[in-house]
């Protein structure tokens, strides 16, 4: 039953909306603008925990979403890029047309770079180089460049001629190596070298350069002795002519091989007595 007061008039019991319970206290209401305040700092903090959660790897950046509940219904926004500070603009995609053709031009190049390798390996194999070889390498294989090419002289008396002219004048060392060598056979190359007391035909010339004492008649000394040259195999002896001013180089045997050319194919001592040169127009 409700108590009865002292002005005699029935009381409420505590806690009913005419008196709050004994003991407590009415909340305080917020204004507007109190609310969103308190709200926009709620927020703010919810982000910076996001962020945070982001950068230590424990929540995805695109799939998981913060489980807050933001006021309003919209999450944060991300901050913006600092003042002054220019934003890249997004990448084109490249066309599709133009994707394909460069797949077809890549293509292309890639045939064309194998038609050539294929090319070059095919043509050292026909044409092989003597590239990487040495001198004294090169002239006992022979050179075998007469076969091809115009290297050798078409008169068998200039073929002898330039031996000695060779020999005598001042050449760079290698190359004179690779003009005498290489006017003879590979059999003559030993015959050469043995004849003259040398162990090949590369050591034997530089050494032969060595004993000229004078260039000029030792150039000059060979000369043809007859205008009739034979179709076959030719010596040509080097007693035949008075040698001054280097040594005697023995006798040369030539035959006549591709485009005319005059190969040296055999090498002696000079005879003794030597015999009589030839004659005729």
């Amino acid at each position: 039953m409700a108590e009865q007061r002292d002005d005699g008039k029935p009381g409420s019991e505590p806690g009913t909306d005419i008196e709050p319970k004994a003991g407590g206290q009415p909340a305080p209401r917020l204004d507007e603008e109190q609310l969103r305040q308190f709200q926009q700092f709620q927020q703010f903090q919810d982000y910076l925990k996001f962020t945070e959660a982001q950068q230590q790897g424990l929540v995805p950046s695109q799939t998981t979403q913060p489980a807050t509940q933001y006021y309003g219904g919209q999450p944060p926004a991300p901050p913006g890029p600092p003042p002054g500070e220019l934003v890249p603009a997004p990448r084109p995609r490249m066309p599709r047309w133009l994707r394909r053709l460069g797949g077809k031009l890549l293509a292309w190049i890639i045939v064309i770079l194998l038609i050539c390798i294929g090319a070059t390996i095919a043509y050292r194999q026909i044409f092989p180089s003597d590239a990487g070889e040495d001198t004294a390498t090169f002239v006992q294989g022979g050179g075998g460049k007469h076969r091809t090419n115009q290297v050798l002289s078409t008169n068998p008396w200039e073929a002898v001629r330039a031996i000695y002219d060779t020999i005598g004048k001042p050449y760079p060392p290698a190359t004179r190596v690779e003009k005498v060598c290489l006017s003879m056979s590979e059999q003559a190359q030993a015959q050469f070298a043995r004849d003259l007391g040398y162990p090949d035909c590369a050591t034997a010339v530089p050494a032969l350069n060595a004993k000229v004492t004078d260039i000029t008649p030792y150039i000059y000394a060979v000369r043809p002795m007859s205008s009739v040259v034979p179709r076959q195999n030719l010596t040509i002896h080097s007693c035949w002519y008075n040698i001054r001013g280097g040594p005697l180089l023995g006798s040369f045997t030539l035959q006549e091989v591709e485009m005319g050319q005059w190969l040296i194919t055999g090498h002696a001592n000079s005879p003794t007595p030597c015999p009589a040169p030839p004659t005729g127009n």
